[in-house]
């Protein structure tokens, strides 16, 4: 199918008409439309790597200083692993709604909801004044988010792409998705610079009592800012667009394309396997193998998350070019082989924050790449009527398998040193991405206003 001609962004004939064929795209809408998927994207993603980056040098402040090492890591990823298990349940619940009600409002509830939460978390007493509770309303705190933000890019991100022209998909969605390393990053900058103006060391140091609470506010007054300019800027899509609304969306998706969410969630789950290793798992063994500092662990996963958020718009209009499923399979490999081979290079080098530096960049590109096209991939897998409920079903029921990341490492005990059975799971991540990529069709040409154009629905 052609590319779609440029339009008057003012026209009346389209003032109130999604990307069509025959007519431009209200080009003020796209842009809000994008605009919001991007911010909310981000926000999702800084919410969701809080407990990863700030809460590390934290630790003491919510856990017992008697636990054994193996406890204590245990405990703080179930932290981060109740949130990526609350996720498939928010992608249920909100995306019924964003797909029987509407996906603006859908949207408003989500990110309410996770901003509140978040504020929440930020105001928690530690072990100290409340022993095992603390810990325990953490992880329960953090689930609940997790419900939230498995809502908010549920009904955000298809909302982006059905305005998106065809054309632009694939970047558009990489300049969405490419917010996730950059959160990332921003928040490792902003550790890194607490950790240099406050003392970490010991229970009763700035940072373990109040310096970790900072960034979790920022993460509420993002979602506020993000509250409003939905509000206040983005359209919901026209009927057209988000087709005749089912009833029960989730049981419309089971049964009439199971195919396609068997696919979607094969491929996913090597996403969600990579990524898990890439921001979990690679800076715990920065700090216990390779012994880099608090600081020197978060600048190289500064470097790693910036290297991947700049590759990501590459990826986006690659897919674009050449097309998604060509680009999964291929980019699959290349976690097989380079994403896993810069890792273990990495962990046997001599160490040192050089070499961490460099094989970071290889990291940072080879492991989480495939967000690139995520967001127009599986938008563009399911038809109008169901279009959120299956991209946050597809996008988030895969989280729960590799959210036990800490479990299949310890498999590994005996049979290899531990910081090198991450490169295994990379490896067997990018299997996954290039088989999944291989069973599913070709999307850049859907036309999101017309399912008909979208390949093997059932």
């Amino acid at each position: 199918m052609s590319a779609l001609p440029p339009a008057e962004p003012h026209s009346a004939a389209v003032h109130d008409a999604p990307p069509d064929p025959s007519h431009g795209p209200d080009m003020t809408k796209v842009r809000a439309a994008v605009r919001g998927g991007t911010l909310a994207y981000f926000v999702d993603q800084f919410d969701i790597y809080l407990p990863i980056v700030v809460l590390a040098p934290a630790t003491i402040y919510f856990q017992s200083v008697n636990l054994s090492a193996s406890t204590t890591a245990m405990l703080s990823s179930l932290v981060f692993a109740s949130t990526l298990i609350g996720r498939p349940l928010g992608a249920v619940i909100f995306g019924h709604f964003a797909d029987t009600v509407g996906r603006k409002r859908t949207t408003l509830v989500a990110v309410g909801g996770f901003g509140v939460t978040t504020l929440v978390i930020a105001c928690l007493p530690g072990h100290e004044t409340i022993g095992t509770w603390s810990i325990g309303l953490l992880i329960a705190l953090r689930f609940i988010d997790g419900i939230f933000l498995g809502g908010e890019y549920t009904t955000a991100v298809p909302l982006a792409m059905e305005w998106s022209p065809k054309h632009k998909r694939g970047l558009y969605a990489s300049v969405i998705t490419s917010t996730s390393p950059a959160a990332y990053a921003v928040i490792a900058a902003i550790t890194l610079l607490m950790l240099q103006q406050l003392s970490s060391e010991g229970l009763h140091s700035s940072y373990v009592q109040w310096g970790w609470r900072v960034p979790f506010v920022i993460g509420a007054l993002l979602a506020a800012v993000l509250f409003r300019y939905y509000l206040k800027q983005v359209h919901e899509p026209p009927a057209e667009v988000t087709g005749e609304r089912h009833k029960l969306p989730l049981v419309q998706l089971v049964s009439r394309y199971p195919k396609s969410l068997a696919q979607v969630f094969v491929l996913m789950t090597g996403v969600w396997l990579a990524t898990n290793m890439e921001a979990a798992v690679t800076p715990v063994q920065l700090k216990e193998h390779l012994q880099l500092s608090s600081q020197g662990v978060t600048l190289t996963m500064l470097v790693i998350n910036a290297s991947a958020a700049i590759s990501y718009p590459f990826f986006g209009l690659l897919s674009q070019r050449i097309g998604r499923r060509r680009f999964y399979i291929g980019y699959g490999l290349a976690v097989l082989v380079v994403g896993s081979g810069s890792y273990s290079l990495l962990m046997v080098s001599d160490g040192g924050l050089g070499t961490a530096l460099g094989w970071g960049v290889m990291i940072g590109v080879f492991t989480v790449g495939t967000f690139g096209p995520i967001a127009a991939y599986l938008t563009e897998r399911f038809p109008a009527s169901i279009r959120s409920t299956g991209y946050g079903v597809g996008y988030s029921l895969a989280l729960i398998a590799p959210a036990f990341y800490q479990f299949y490492l310890q498999q590994f005990d005996g049979v290899m040193p531990a910081h090198l059975a991450p490169g295994v799971l990379i490896a067997l991540a990018g299997a996954l991405i290039c088989l999944g990529g291989f069973l599913g069709p070709e999307t850049k040409d859907v036309d999101m206003t017309d399912d008909r154009t979208i390949p093997e629905l059932s």
